[in-house]
C-alpha cells in the first residue's frame, strides 16, 4: 500500500519476480483488500509515518486479511510502536535477499500466508496443514478444540450461543450438553495463556465470539 510506485518505495523489489498490486493507504484501499487477497501487505510508511501507524492503529482487522509488513524509513524507526501494527518491519533501505528472507521466515512464522491461513492478531490457524499458531508458537490443539477455535476465527466478532457452537461445531448428532461448549473454551483459552485468553470473550447471557486484541 502506498502513494507511489511500489519499486519507489522499497527499491529492493525490483529485483524479485512479485506479482504486485498497489491500493493507497487509506480506508477505502484498506476495503479493497480482501477482494485482492495478498499473501502478504506491505505498507509505505515512508512518506506519513504518524499518519500511516494511526490508520493501522484504527483497522486492526487488516491483519486477519494477510501479515502486515511496514516498511519504514531509517528515521522512521524509533518514534512509533510498529509491533503493534504490523507483523513484519522492512526499513526502506533492504535489498532484495533481506526482503526475500525475512517475506519467507514471516510465511514460517505465521503458519503460511495464502487464503487457507486465518489470523486474529497473534493467532494464525493453518486450515490445510491442521496447525494453530500463537506469536509463532504451536500450539498443541485437540481435534474439537480446533475446529471450535477455526469456527470462531473465522467469524471474527459475530457471537455464537453455545447451543449454535454445539450445532456448527459439533453437529447435528451430537447429543451432549452446552457445558461440552464452556469446557471446550475454558481448555483452549488455558493454552492461549493468560495474556491471549481474551481472543475468545464471553458475551454474558449470550454465548462466545472471537475478539481482536486490544491495541
Amino acid at each position: 500500500m502506498s502513494d507511489r510506485p511500489p519499486v519507489e518505495a522499497l527499491p529492493g523489489l525490483a529485483a524479485l519476480d512479485l506479482e504486485m498490486k498497489s491500493e493507497r493507504p487509506t480506508p477505502d484501499g484498506l476495503a479493497h483488500l480482501r477482494d485482492i487477497a495478498p499473501a502478504a501487505i506491505l505498507v509505505d510508511c515512508g512518506v506519513d509515518p504518524g499518519a500511516v501507524h494511526a490508520l493501522l492503529a484504527a483497522n486492526p482487522q487488516v491483519r486477519r486479511i494477510a501479515p502486515v509488513v511496514a516498511v519504514v524509513p531509517v528515521d522512521g524507526l524509533e518514534p512509533l510502536p510498529w509491533e503493534h501494527v504490523a507483523d513484519e518491519l522492512l526499513l526502506a533501505t533492504a535489498g532484495a535477499p533481506e526482503i526475500r528472507l525475512r517475506i519467507a521466515m514471516l510465511g514460517a512464522r505465521t503458519g503460511g500466508l495464502g487464503d487457507h491461513v486465518l489470523r486474529l492478531g497473534p493467532l494464525t490457524i493453518d486450515t490445510e496443514a491442521y496447525q494453530v499458531r500463537l506469536a509463532g508458537r504451536l500450539l498443541d490443539l485437540t481435534y474439537k478444540e480446533f475446529e471450535l477455535l477455526r469456527f470462531l476465527v473465522a467469524h471474527p466478532g459475530r457471537v455464537y450461543t453455545r447451543e449454535g457452537l454445539l450445532h456448527e461445531v459439533w453437529g447435528y448428532a451430537f447429543y451432549g450438553g452446552t457445558r461440552t461448549v464452556d469446557v471446550h473454551v475454558r481448555r483452549l483459552r488455558a493454552k492461549l495463556g493468560v495474556e491471549h485468553e481474551s481472543l475468545i470473550e464471553t458475551v454474558r447471557g449470550v454465548g462466545y465470539r472471537a475478539a481482536e486484541p486490544p491495541l
